[in-house]
């Protein structure tokens, strides 16, 4: 009883923590997930799962919880119709409401560590958190965008439609800024949201990152 206490009390002092960590397995997990039936169910319910870290993430921040169940519930039930009745369609609206979810959870977390001058432990854990969830938002976005215009990436592999794991790689090469994907945008529409996330990633090194390293560099040299 005491040991489940603790990791009680630990998941409630660093829920970024757990976030970031299950968003990283997920990261391992997804490939033997996209090409069975079950692993696409197995699939949907992680997915569920990480949207209810998202919503719980929210509760740390200065920004209302209202508006993440608001985006979190019709996502939870678009992608189960669209399970259950095999509709894209649903599941494209599903991934609409996933993207403006993980938006809306990284600006939650931005404003939690720009709320104060202190460096704490769950707030780096934020950090890395922030930046996954960027990385899934843009990839549920390039999701969308092929969806409404087919074709809107080439890459290696045939068709006109990319693969979830091609489509995060895309968005974690881009967001990090290495660029190294062989998934390319064509459609205009793509290269806008191409555009964006690479100054999104820019921006979160040079305003969110840089302000951690600089408080905490401050704080070691008074110490």
């Amino acid at each position: 009883m005491a040991s489940r206490l603790r990791w009680i009390a630990l998941a409630r002092r660093h829920p970024s923590a757990w976030l970031l960590a299950v968003q990283l397995l997920g990261v391992l997990l997804y490939p033997a997930m996209e090409h069975t039936p079950a692993g696409r169910a197995l699939f949907g319910a992680f997915g569920m799962a990480v949207l209810g870290l998202a919503v719980w993430v929210v509760r740390r921040s200065p920004l209302t919880i209202w508006l993440a169940l608001l985006l979190a519930v019709p996502a939870v039930i678009f992608s189960v119709a669209g399970a259950l009745f095999d509709q894209p369609s649903l599941m494209t609206t599903a991934q609409v409401f996933e993207c403006l979810l993980y938006f809306y959870t990284a600006c939650s977390l931005t404003a939690y560590m720009l709320q104060d001058h202190k460096v704490t432990r769950d707030e780096l854990f934020a950090a890395g958190a922030t930046f996954t969830l960027l990385a899934w938002a843009f990839a549920f976005a390039y999701s969308v965008c092929q969806q409404w215009y087919p074709g809107s990436f080439v890459a290696s592999s045939d068709g006109d439609f990319r693969s979830w794991m091609e489509l995060l790689y895309l968005s974690f090469s881009l967001l990090s800024g290495v660029g190294l994907s062989d998934v390319v945008p064509v459609h205009p529409q793509a290269r806008a949201l191409v555009m964006l996330e690479q100054f999104s990633g820019v921006m979160y090194v040079a305003l969110v990152v840089s302000r951690l390293v600089g408080l905490t560099i401050h704080k070691a040299s008074k110490d």
